[in-house]
């Protein structure tokens, strides 16, 4: 009787070892940072910043002006676009308005008066042709008076052809032309007042002021962050799940975030994880993972993340079977 009651307290020893083993294990972690939103707003044009509406730290609404750089260069590119656009409005007005009532007059006044040349040296040229036979006339003036004839007929035809395209009116390829170039005009226009608009650089959503690179009167090269932002309500953690978790953790999946400096955890959702591995940052490297890929995620916070900074480090527990 003695041997299996030792036997069931030896396995009973067995488990609680087991017990205070599985106990003891660590939770899967994955670390990470807190996070907003980042918004850089690229300077335009290199132009020098003329006014300064707003300080860092700041929260700005949607449109709020936070910088203006000078307009002055920008304005005048402007106004010369808008005269080349109205240059090639009055050009396509023309061509569709077709040839004046004067000029078609002119034109048929000139074919009247080619006509009239051309009649005389014919005749001319008429009266010399029997002469010929009789010796009359040298063959000099001869061939005078019919290259005469000639070119007194070529002036007439000239003219016949000349009148003839202006009551034929403007082409239809003339005309998509000048459309053409009132369009490109237009267009430059276009591109000129939306480059003047960004001149005046505003918030394209509610965020807070996070750095201002640049000071008043500084002149920053084009595409130069002027302004970065930070948007959102509240942060949100950014996070490297290493692989041997990744099956385990699905987007909706509710955790507890532990910041650093703070002994209340957070309530969290993961909203998204990516689908390709990273390597995993220094900062995430634990136990076995140091040889392993992680994926990244990010996880919501609820209200009472609002009033922390972004940068501090996270620690998200994972437990086996999250959902």
């Amino acid at each position: 009787m003695k041997q299996p009651t030792l036997i069931r307290m030896r396995d009973a020893a067995l488990l609680g070892v087991l017990a205070v083993a599985a106990c003891s294990r660590p939770v899967p972690q994955a670390l990470g940072t807190l996070e907003f939103d980042r918004i850089g707003l690229p300077s335009p044009a290199a132009e020098r910043i003329v006014a300064v509406a707003v300080h860092e730290g700041e929260r700005v609404a949607a449109g709020q002006l936070l910088l203006k750089l000078d307009p002055t260069r920008t304005q005048a590119q402007l106004a010369a676009a808008q005269a080349q656009a109205q240059r090639a409005r009055a050009a396509l007005a023309e061509l569709e308005a077709g040839p004046r009532a004067q000029d078609i007059a002119q034109a048929r006044a000139s074919l009247a008066a080619a006509l009239a040349e051309a009649r005389a040296a014919r005749a001319y040229l008429d009266r010399l042709l029997p002469l010929q036979g009789r010796n009359y006339v040298a063959a000099a003036d001869l061939d005078r008076a019919r290259a005469a004839a000639d070119n007194a007929a070529g002036k007439a035809r000239a003219a016949q052809a000349a009148l003839d395209e202006l009551l034929a009116g403007t082409r239809s390829e003339q005309v998509a032309q000048g459309r053409a170039a009132l369009a490109a005009a237009e267009a430059e226009v276009a591109a000129q007042q939306v480059l003047l608009d960004k001149l005046d650089v505003v918030a394209p959503r509610a965020a807070r002021v996070d750095s201002l690179p640049y000071r008043l009167g500084d002149q920053a090269p084009v595409a130069a962050p002027l302004a970065l932002l930070l948007a959102g309500e509240a942060p949100y953690a950014r996070i490297y799940v290493p692989a041997a978790l990744r099956a385990n953790l699905h987007v909706g999946d509710a955790v507890q975030v532990t910041v650093e400096g703070r002994r209340k955890p957070l309530v969290g959702k993961v909203r998204m994880i990516r689908s390709e591995p990273v390597f995993t940052p220094y900062y995430a490297l634990i136990g076995d993972d140091v040889t392993r890929l992680s994926f990244l995620a990010e996880v919501a916070l609820d209200a009472d993340a609002a009033t922390l900074p972004a940068g501090l480090p996270v620690r998200v527990e994972l437990a086996d079977g999250v959902r």
